[in-house]
């Protein structure tokens, strides 16, 4: 077993085959298609993107290449921010932010005919939802949303709430967790840092456009791990107390985030005991990194 070099130490190679591209989506392929498509240039066996868009809505869409792949459920429970245009089928009201403020919180939604889901009612949550502006018959909305939210049926729900009717226009996703549209990297543009790499071994583009997979977990607690731990984590065993370093929590059910001393991941999982504990597991795994 090999670990990994620090995450500012890797080669193109190395950041290719556990990395992460904080993906600007276009118009037209599916998120399944844009990823299959990143896999291929990248020349690895594997991608994986942060979470459905449909191939008419554009934005954020983080996608993990290589092994990086193991930790694309970071993005399963993830908080998404969205700007939508609402279509409305007749005047905007002029207390149009106060009426859509009423759908933040909990709201009921059942998926649409087209959903790849059991169409059956559940519960979604609305971080906030705040109207940007306003035109005769339309406006453009600011939706910060649990993940797996319709944005399309927010839309329709917003119009028979008003009695005007309503449907969704333009969509663009410009958040997914930590990541945001201030970062973001083209396709093409991640096409030309590759192939500039490749046919003239210029690597800065490349760097600028791939991150390496730890990226995706900055926000999730860190416990730090001794190098003479970490074979017997890549082959499946817990963290044991004795191998542990330093722990950023305490708090038991916590998901965290294991890391060799040079700042490579090793694993994710849930600390079930004390990392201040002489004896006895502290993180149980849920994927090795390594």
């Amino acid at each position: 077993m090999t670990m990994r070099p620090s995450p500012d130490e890797r080669t193109p190679e190395e950041l290719l085959s556990f990395g992460v591209v904080n993906l600007d989506k276009p118009p037209g392929p599916s998120a399944h298609q844009v990823a299959g498509w990143m896999r291929d240039h990248a020349g690895q066996e594997r991608a994986a993107h942060s979470g459905t868009l449909d191939p008419k809505v554009t934005g954020c869409l983080p996608t993990l290449l290589g092994t990086g792949v193991r930790l694309a459920q970071v993005f399963d429970d993830a908080v998404k921010e969205y700007v939508a245009v609402l279509e409305l089928h007749g005047r905007t009201p002029t207390d149009l932010d106060s009426f859509v403020a009423e759908f933040e919180g909990d709201i009921y939604q059942k998926p649409p005919r087209k959903s790849a889901v059991a169409r059956r009612l559940r519960v979604r949550e609305i971080h906030d939802l705040a109207v940007i502006e306003t035109g005769e018959r339309r406006a453009l909305l600011r939706v910060r949303c649990e993940s797996g939210t319709y944005i399309r049926k927010l839309c329709h729900d917003i119009g028979l709430a008003l009695g005007t009717g309503a449907h969704m226009g333009d969509l663009r996703r410009t958040a997914t967790a930590t990541f945001d549209d201030t970062t973001l990297a083209t396709m093409h543009e991640f096409h030309d840092a590759v192939t500039e790499w490749r046919e003239h071994g210029d690597e800065t583009w490349l760097r600028e456009v791939v991150q390496p997979a730890e990226r995706v977990l900055r926000d999730v607690p860190r416990v730090t791990v001794a190098e003479s731990a970490v074979p017997e984590i890549a082959e499946g065993a817990p963290v044991y107390a004795p191998g542990v370093l330093d722990s950023e929590t305490s708090e038991k059910e916590t998901f965290v985030a294991c890391y060799a001393p040079n700042g490579s991941v090793v694993c994710i999982g849930t600390l079930v005991g004390d990392p201040a504990a002489t004896s006895g597991p502290v993180v149980e795994l849920e994927r090795v990194l390594v």
